[in-house]
């Protein structure tokens, strides 16, 4: 439990590159001091349509522990016309220029936090962002000539409004395709699709090839699971489906034959099944009842599908 009630660890790192959004200089540093003003407030400007302020505390915020420190803080404004529920997701970073090394010192809390600016909390910042002793040391390059400056990046985390929810469905409604081949011994189509059907989310057809495909070519029964529109999914995007092939023996139900598959379908592997369901020779066997009337009939089963929701919300 300590572990994540322990305070973000502040980073402290030099970079080359000004700050992105706001530089703030302030020339006679010493005198400003010496008015014995508790705070300095910037002008306002304006980031990713928000209008913000850098609050400097030249001599700390004692009410935060920052006696002997310099304090900085990042305040949102003109909040007044916002919803009563607003928020503005944040991850910012401030900054002292060192004068003498023409580079910009960076300072921000662990990497990735996030700062939350909602009707209770606009104002976030460092209340230790640097001892007034190491910042007046002239060597350090901070305080030159009586002269510093200090800097902001803010980057607003949007929301993109959508979501997107996965689930995994059992035995969905309507999840049997049933196929039937009339006059097999007189078929000469390579191959054969039932009607297409909607199952979870998705269209599947069954395919059949009576006298069999790829490595079941002449030998097998072969029988394929298609997505339909399968080839049109997204470079990511996938299908999952368990399902089982099924052909009756109608003499003797101990002898039906299944094959139980489970397959991610995507844009390059959208058919789906086995190419060797069951050989031909058994397929046709006349003492078995899986040819009735010279019509066979296949069963495609869908057991478990994912299905996918995509929603808008504010």
């Amino acid at each position: 439990m300590e572990e994540f009630l322990r305070k973000p660890e502040i980073i402290r790192v030099t970079r080359d590159l000004p700050p992105a959004h706001y530089i703030f200089s302030i020339e006679s540093f010493s005198l400003l001091v010496d008015t014995g003003v508790e705070k300095y407030e910037s002008h306002a400007f304006d980031v990713d349509t928000y209008k913000w302020r850098l609050s400097l505390y030249p001599n700390g915020n004692k009410k935060s522990n920052g006696d002997g420190f310099i304090s900085l803080y990042l305040q949102i404004e003109e909040t007044e016309n916002f919803r009563p529920t607003w928020e503005v997701n944040v991850n910012l970073r401030f900054f002292i220029f060192d004068q003498i090394r023409d580079k910009y010192l960076t300072i921000e809390e662990s990497e990735g936090v996030i700062k939350r600016y909602y009707q209770m909390k606009t104002e976030w910042g460092i209340a230790q962002l640097v001892s007034l002793d190491h910042f007046k040391e002239a060597s350090n390059g901070y305080l030159v000539d009586d002269c510093c400056t200090f800097g902001v990046e803010i980057f607003v985390i949007k929301r993109t409004g959508r979501l997107e929810r996965v689930s995994m469905v059992k035995h969905p409604p309507s999840n049997t395709i049933t196929f039937k081949l009339h006059n097999y011994s007189k078929s000469f189509y390579e191959s054969y699709t039932s009607n297409v059907q909607t199952i979870g989310d998705s269209k599947w057809e069954l395919i059949v090839y009576p006298r069999g495909n790829g490595i079941g070519e002449n030998t097998s029964l072969s029988v394929f699971l298609g997505l339909v529109d399968g080839h049109k999914l997204p470079s990511q995007g996938k299908v999952y489906a368990k399902y089982k092939f099924r052909v009756k023996d109608h003499y003797n139900s101990a002898n039906t034959r299944e094959f139980t598959g489970a397959n991610w379908f995507t844009a390059s592997a959208y058919r789906l099944g086995s190419a060797s369901f069951m050989a031909l020779s058994n397929l046709k066997d006349k003492s078995k009842g899986y040819i009735l009337n010279d019509t066979l009939m296949v069963e495609a089963e869908i057991i478990v599908v994912s299905k996918v929701k995509l929603f808008l919300y504010n």
